[in-house]
């Protein structure tokens, strides 16, 4: 859907909030390198143990888990990069859209039920991997957004969002008065 078609539905563009997906698939890669590290460090380690009963189990064992856990958490990102790729939010005076690889999705105010936000408290190596402040816009539908820190400026998102639902604060589109 065109912005030209989405602003006669939802008012003036106010701004746009973009995901960051190649922070995403940089991550993925990380742990997905951590993984490939650990486990082919750890298994040969766990072989030549075998029949041992000192350090060299723990050692394995430890390696293998650092591996395990890499493994999770690249294929996680990389699938949440993949489903995400693209994202975008455009606020707009009467809502926002909700753009994933090329699929816009309209949302008047009134369809959201509640935005909730966590975190925030200023962790900035959370917030670097995108697990620090995080936000659920909650659709009447039963539909979930969910926007981590990987969103550019996420908790104003958030905020404008809260306060249009909310406080009846709508947002003014641009050569609008503020």
């Amino acid at each position: 859907m065109r912005r030209t078609e989405v602003a006669r539905q939802l008012g003036g563009f106010v701004r746009e909030h973009r995901t960051d997906g190649a922070k995403r698939l940089r991550q993925a890669g990380i742990w997905l390198v951590v993984g490939a590290a650990g486990t082919a460090i750890g298994l040969p380690v766990a072989i030549a143990s075998v029949g041992t009963v000192h350090g060299a189990p723990k050692l394995a064992g430890l390696l293998l888990g650092v591996g395990l856990v890499g493994w999770g958490l690249g294929i996680w990102r990389l699938v949440q990069a993949f489903r995400t790729r693209e994202q975008s939010f455009d606020i707009h005076e009467r809502g926002f859209t909700h753009r994933v690889a090329g699929d816009a999705t309209v949302i008047p105010w009134e369809d959201v039920a509640l935005v909730s936000a966590s975190g925030g408290d200023g962790r900035a190596l959370a917030d670097a991997r995108g697990m620090g402040s995080t936000c659920e816009i909650r659709l009447h539908s039963g539909r979930r957004i969910r926007v981590d820190a990987f969103t550019e400026d996420m908790r104003e998102l958030a905020t404008v969002v809260h306060r249009a639902v909310h406080l009846g604060e709508f947002p003014q589109g641009r050569g609008r008065g503020r």
